[in-house]
């Protein structure tokens, strides 16, 4: 097998990209944009993806001109979310008809009953299992109690499977094909740091963390790894509120609420 060719640079330079495509994991957007605006608020849900990628370009890449942006999500459920299904829907038709995206690519749920033991979080977020203890006391069959004894609960969990998988595919291949000389990629799922890392090795790639948690540590790196010129950036409510598609696009409407 061939190796994947490298480009490579001169001591203290950089590749400065001309091409940039945009690869964004739609739900870590959505949610990530949900937690930094308010799932209540108005005015972030219609998101022109192309315009705020277009002003997240910083001024180290004076050259780069978004060519191609690929919006990677999964169709909600109808039957168990018509409401969500509905606003969605015509979302993804107003991204197209405003030429926002290049391609929807999608990927699918996957749903299933889960076991797990019963916990509560720390203040850092990580799970406290939950043990009996009065007031809340099991007992064996002999009527006795049986302290620290763990609870397990089954649970129904839905799971949205692919949209990682389609963001890598596309930056590589895109990348391989050269049809783009840089990249930006909107997600902060840990999954992509293999596929990061090989691009960063290529072209210069912008990561931009949509989610107001820390980005990765799997994503992280530095501006000269590779061919250098790579940056990082975090998203704020701010930036989703000034980049939002016309109320009206074509036949679609923006949902009550949006």
């Amino acid at each position: 097998m061939s190796a994947i060719p490298r480009r490579s640079r001169a001591p203290g330079t950089h590749v400065t990209p001309t091409s940039v495509g945009v690869y964004i994991d739609g739900f870590n957007l959505y949610y990530g944009a949900r937690a930094l605006c308010g799932a209540g608020t108005p005015g972030w849900r219609w998101l022109d993806v192309r315009r705020l990628s277009e002003n997240l370009l910083p001024p180290s890449w004076p050259t780069a001109q978004i060519t191609r942006v690929v919006y990677c999500t999964a169709r909600i459920d109808s039957a168990s979310n018509p409401s969500g299904a509905a606003d969605q829907d015509v979302y993804l038709k107003a991204l197209t008809a405003s030429r926002s995206v290049d391609l929807i690519e999608h990927g699918y749920y996957v749903s299933r009953v889960k076991r797990a033991p019963l916990a509560t979080p720390d203040r850092k977020g990580r799970p406290v299992l939950t043990i009996s203890q009065w007031p809340i006391m099991v007992r064996d069959a002999a009527g006795d109690g049986v302290p620290n004894a763990g609870f397990m609960v089954s649970y129904a969990y839905r799971e949205e499977k692919g949209s990682d998988v389609n963001v890598a595919a596309h930056l590589l291949l895109e990348m391989l094909e050269k049809s783009i000389d840089g990249a930006i990629v909107i997600s902060n799922d840990s999954d992509l740091r293999f596929p990061l890392q090989q691009a960063r090795d290529r072209i210069p790639v912008g990561t931009v963390n949509p989610t107001a948690a820390y980005t990765a540590g799997a994503l992280r790196g530095t501006p000269n790894d590779g061919v250098g010129g790579h940056w990082w950036r975090q998203l704020t409510a701010s930036d989703c509120a000034a980049h939002q598609l016309p109320d009206r696009v074509g036949d679609y409407t923006k949902p009550r609420g949006w």
